[in-house]
């Protein structure tokens, strides 16, 4: 039996790339067996996704084939679906096999928080993955084209996005870009089209300067955006949504965009969760796991204020690289090193051309906010790839 210790990384979003990656760098020959496992043969860019899901950028832009990120010869890279974790064992059971460990990584990202709204689940489409992506450009076109078809009905055209933070906001500014397409492209009135963007609390984007959410908002507006704010979705139905006022709205296409939760293997696993997510130590570890780290949307950690991180790609980042360094810390007997957080800036996009940031001190809206969100974008393609990715998958205009 190998003396060598195992490391099996569950997943290859921003935190399981970036802990393959430097695992890779940082070990030595023969000094640990590393297993990458992913549903998919290929990492994408989540926080790209608000765009192909609207149909105003390809979906090639958004993925990249894992071969490409890691050396297979020092990392072996399984495709395949987790089915349970079994800490007792140390055993992954996959659909199709099963894989033991020494050191383990949940790196599974987070799942649609629907916070048991009725149908929600059953009827709301998701902007989670690159095939619920394609299936929601696919439906808002299947809509324009059915809204001839059907004597002109109005739900066709009527297009709920439930949720206001980043991806919300996201979503409808490139939604609202699109529509002025869809309509030459199916001879539809434009003034026909209504974008809802509903929001229990009581204003958008919650972390920015009032000032830069009352810009977004304007403009969006002016993009035919109607906000709802303060005031939460109650049920979602087959063919629109009631609001807690009592309100309905007729729609065919609701987009839900209202939460983020961990990955329900992770509580199905028995470790003690907060909608999913564990609160790691100050090392990333489980309770009372010191060979079990959590990274990304499945982890939780509390800030300076007290208050949770938000699970976004920047600290999953982050938090990757602190991972393997103490991976590489724990088989060489060394002292691990607490997770600190730096924070590098916050960008929104609000369509083509627009945007809204902060960056320290200083914040930026307009055509200089949506500079920085390409900067920002090429420089996570550079960290991962290097200028290779830069080049083929950057946005330069």
């Amino acid at each position: 039996m190998s003396s060598i210790p195992k490391i099996v990384i569950l997943g290859a979003g921003y935190g399981g790339i970036l802990t393959a990656q430097r695992l890779q760098k940082a070990l030595n020959y023969n000094e640990a067996d590393v297993t990458l496992v992913n549903r998919h043969e290929y990492h994408y860019f989540t926080t790209h996704l608000h765009m192909p899901a609207a149909g105003t950028d390809s979906i090639e832009h958004t993925r990249v084939s894992i071969s490409k990120l890691i050396d297979e010869f020092k990392i072996d890279l399984v495709k395949s679906s987790v089915q349970e974790i079994r800490t007792q064992q140390k055993k992954i059971i996959l659909e199709d096999g099963t894989l033991s460990y020494d050191y383990l990584v949940i790196a599974l990202g987070g799942e649609p928080e629907t916070f048991g709204i009725p149908g929600l689940d059953k009827y709301a489409l998701t902007i989670r993955s690159i095939n619920s992506v394609r299936l929601i450009r696919e439906h808002i076109e299947y809509q324009f084209a059915k809204y001839k078809n059907e004597n002109n009905a109005q739900e066709h055209i009527n297009f709920v996005v439930g949720g206001a933070g980043f991806s919300g906001i996201e979503f409808v500014a490139e939604l609202a870009d699109r529509i002025p397409g869809l309509c030459k492209e199916f001879d539809v009135d434009p003034s026909m089209v209504n974008i809802y963007n509903i929001e229990a609390a009581p204003t958008a984007l919650p972390g920015f300067a009032p000032e830069l959410v009352e810009y977004a908002m304007n403009l969006l507006t002016k993009k035919g955006v109607t906000f709802k704010m303060g005031v939460a979705i109650k049920e979602c139905l087959p063919n629109g949504v009631i609001l807690a006022s009592g309100e309905e709205i007729k729609a065919s296409t609701i987009v839900w965009t209202g939460g983020i939760r961990g990955n329900r293997l992770i509580e199905a696993a028995g470790f003690e969760a907060m909608r999913g997510r564990v609160k790691v130590d100050e090392y990333l570890r489980a309770p009372g796991q010191d060979n079990i780290f959590i990274i990304g949307d499945g982890s939780l950690m509390i800030n300076p204020e007290g208050r949770p991180y938000p699970p976004t790609a920047q600290i999953a980042m982050q938090q990757g690289e602190c991972c393997a360094h103490n991976l590489v810390a724990a088989i060489r007997n060394q002292q691990p090193k607490k997770f600190a957080f730096s924070n590098k800036g916050t960008v929104a996009s609000l369509g083509k051309g627009q945007g809204i940031a902060v960056v320290g001190s200083k914040t930026y809206k307009g055509w200089t906010a949506a500079q920085l969100k390409k900067v920002v974008d090429m420089r996570y393609l550079f960290i991962i790839g290097g200028i290779p990715l830069v080049l083929k998958k950057g946005r330069f205009l």
